[in-house]
Order: C-alpha cells, then structure tokens, then sequence
C-alpha cells in the first residue's frame, strides 16, 4: 500500500493544504533584535496592526487538553485572559509557561502558530476578525506568516470567535 504524500511547509501550511484551504504565505527576514515578533511582522510585511494576529497559549481550570486553550488577537491588542476563560467557559486563565508552549504545540515561541500543532487545542480568534477579508498568522516559525479568509481558519480549527482583546 503506498503511503499518502505529505505537503511541503511547516505543520501550519500542510493542515492548510490538506484542508483545501486558500492561503498565502509571506517570509520576511527575522530580526532577533525585534522585541515583538507581532509587530515586526506587520510593519515589514507592510500590513495593518489590526490584521496580523498573534498566537498566545493560556493555562485554565478546564480538564480538556491540561487546560490548555490557545487565543488569537490581532498584534496592536492584548489578550484579555478574564475574556478568553469566559468564552471557553472556564473561571480563569493565566499565560502558560514557555516550556509548556513549546512543548504542547511543537513551535519555538515566536513562530507558535495555531495550526498544525503536535496537540491541537481550543482555539479562540478575536472577533475583530470577522470584519476582515484577510487576517495574518504565525505560519510556524519566525519570519514566516499565513494570510487566509477568518472564516476559513475557523472552520479548519474548529475555532470560535470572541471579544477577546483587552
């Protein structure tokens, strides 16, 4: 039997593919020197603050996934950890550790990208993104960002929009 090919890419653009989503990659050259990768991605690239969206991983009381829940808000905010334990029904959040992150997730922190994770967790997207045709998101390393539909990442993570943003 042969076996089933996989895409070229990161985790992130495979689980794109494989899902027969439209999307664009961008790469731009990581400044280690740059003390937000959120940002540095959005002026570099050119792009709107409000349209770049960072990926963060919060620890919760919930069972599922070692309360682990991941929220999305665009690099111009922060995340509102009270807001995200709300919209996955959880009585508090607070930021999970980097050694967890990475471990959970597969990524070095500042190229965690939401999708294509070793363990996929809840995901929450702001809902500023729905007003968007386009969002922008860690493809899985630094440098390298995904531009898609909001709609079409939510479907493929199965995500739920919120007011997340503090």
């Amino acid at each position: 039997m042969a076996k089933k090919k996989r895409s070229e890419g990161t985790p992130a653009t495979v689980q794109l593919t494989e899902a027969g989503v439209e999307y664009e990659v961008l790469t731009y050259e990581h400044d280690p020197r740059a003390q937000s990768f959120g940002l540095e991605a959005a002026e570099v690239l050119g792009l709107g603050r409000d349209a770049v969206f960072k990926t963060l991983v919060a620890q919760t009381d919930l069972k599922d996934n070692h309360g682990l829940v991941v929220g999305i808000v665009p690099v111009s905010h922060q995340l509102s950890l009270k807001a995200l334990a709300a919209a996955v029904g959880a009585k508090k959040a607070a930021m999970a550790e980097k050694a967890t992150v990475e471990r959970t997730t597969g990524y070095v922190v500042g190229g965690v990208s939401l999708l294509g994770q070793k363990r996929p967790l809840t995901t929450v997207i702001d809902a500023s993104a729905e007003g968007l045709e386009r969002m922008y998101v860690s493809g899985g390393k630094r440098g390298l960002d995904i531009g898609l539909a909001p709609a079409d990442l939510a479907r493929v993570l199965g995500a739920s929009f919120a007011e997340i943003r503090a």
